[in-house]
Formats: structure tokens, sequence, C-alpha cells
């Protein structure tokens, strides 16, 4: 497993927080994902031989006005 934090754009509230959590939950790798509206990033703990930055990227991009930073 490979824990990373990434900055993402557009989370403003709990209902974002949950909803950026929800996309990357629906990820196959995924074991986990956290964010944080603090400092506006979310931690993923995931498998790489199953995803990648890239798909995590596009659950959080296509899940409503949010953009992941790589």
């Amino acid at each position: 497993m490979e824990k990373k934090t990434f900055k993402v754009n557009g989370m403003k509230c709990p209902h974002c927080k949950a909803n950026v959590e929800n996309a990357l939950k629906t990820v196959n790798g995924v074991n986990e994902a956290v964010a944080d509206l603090g400092n506006g990033s979310v931690t993923v703990d995931f498998d790489p031989t199953l995803t990648d930055e890239t798909k995590l990227k596009e659950a959080v991009d296509g899940s409503g006005r949010y953009e992941l930073c790589l």
C-alpha cells in the first residue's frame, strides 16, 4: 500500500469533503481516503498495483466541482 496526500481545489464544506472521499473510495485499489477541509487536501491509502494517481484524479475531477492536484 502507498499513502499520499494531494491538494484538492473546490472543497468548501462537509458535503464537499464527503463527496471527495466517496469518489476516491469507489476506485478499485483505494483502501482509505480522508479529506481535510482545513488545508484543502485529501490523504489516500491505495494499492499502486491496482490504481494510480491519474485514476484518483479522474475520480475526484469527475465527482463535481473539485480538482485533485497532482
